[in-house]
């Protein structure tokens, strides 16, 4: 399966990591997603993708035409179909609110139709990716798409967030929430709500999503991992705490995370395989 994608042109680079095509045939039909510093848009070009959320009173669900998802604080299962086609965005965890008119904790651990928030567009914005003969020519689609939707003058709200969300994005979530705060002259509960309400995240537990990424994106399963250096490297300095919260982002313990990884290594220049991994 491939993987093509682009940083979109200012402004939509500070609110979007990339834009991206996924096609072909997967090389697993399952992928374990932990929590990563992203929200989506997924537009499907072809069969269904089904998501199984790691909470077991979620029921399964099953994803056709075009779907916003937030920010994740738990895991979930992704099956594609094969072929799989689908073009689709990642957004930073303050990207998305900008293009939606609602807060972001309604999209906490959710997937909504893009027909739920942009009205009635997802058909034709398939129908223009659809009749591009070229993957550079649905990307373009999209991103112009996301151009003619973002708000001109985002609130001073969104702004705070922007500024202070990025610090920890450069920090990888090493960082104190306190100096953030301190530094942004507001109380901890105003940036605490401003964030819920541009990320669904307080700045604690977005810093928190950011160390496990750093952590699961550093370690290199072709050599010997040593966990207690890494965990510390990111900000964990208990290492039972790193154990408990490295197997609920992930299901499994850092050693059977390199097990997996060495039965299954990642393909060279496919950013999917980075974070998530074969569902066995």
């Amino acid at each position: 399966m491939e993987y093509t994608s682009r940083v979109p042109a200012p402004p939509l680079d500070g609110l979007i990591d990339d834009i991206y095509c996924l096609s072909g045939v997967p090389r697993h039909p399952r992928l374990n997603v932990p929590p990563m510093p992203s929200a989506h848009l997924f537009i499907t070009m072809g069969g269904p993708v089904r998501l199984y959320d790691a909470d077991p009173d979620v029921p399964p669900m099953v994803l056709e035409d075009g779907w916003f998802m937030g920010m994740r604080t738990r895991r979930f299962v992704i099956e594609f179909p094969s072929p799989a086609r689908l073009v689709g965005v990642h957004f930073k965890p303050w990207g998305l609110s900008p293009f939606v008119d609602l807060p972001s904790t309604e999209l906490r651990d959710r997937c909504v139709p893009v027909d739920g928030v942009w009205g009635r567009s997802v058909d034709r914005l398939r129908g223009r990716i659809a009749a591009v003969k070229t993957v550079g020519g649905a990307l373009q689609v999209l991103e112009d798409e996301l151009r003619s939707r973002l708000v001109a003058a985002p609130s001073r709200g969104l702004q705070l967030v922007t500024q202070t969300a990025g610090c920890v994005e450069a920090a990888w979530g090493n960082v104190s929430i306190g100096t953030l705060t301190k530094d942004a002259g507001v109380s901890g509960n105003h940036l605490a709500a401003q964030f819920k309400f541009h990320t669904g995240l307080t700045p604690k537990r977005l810093a928190r999503i950011y160390r496990f990424a750093r952590l699961i994106l550093s370690a290199d399963a072709r050599g010997p991992v040593d966990w207690s250096e890494s965990a510390s490297s990111v900000g964990f300095f208990d290492q039972a705490h790193f154990s408990k919260e490295f197997k609920e982002f992930t299901g499994v313990t850092p050693s059977a995370y390199l097990a997996l990884r060495r039965r299954h290594p990642a393909d060279e220049d496919f950013p999917p395989d980075n974070g998530p991994m074969p569902a066995e």
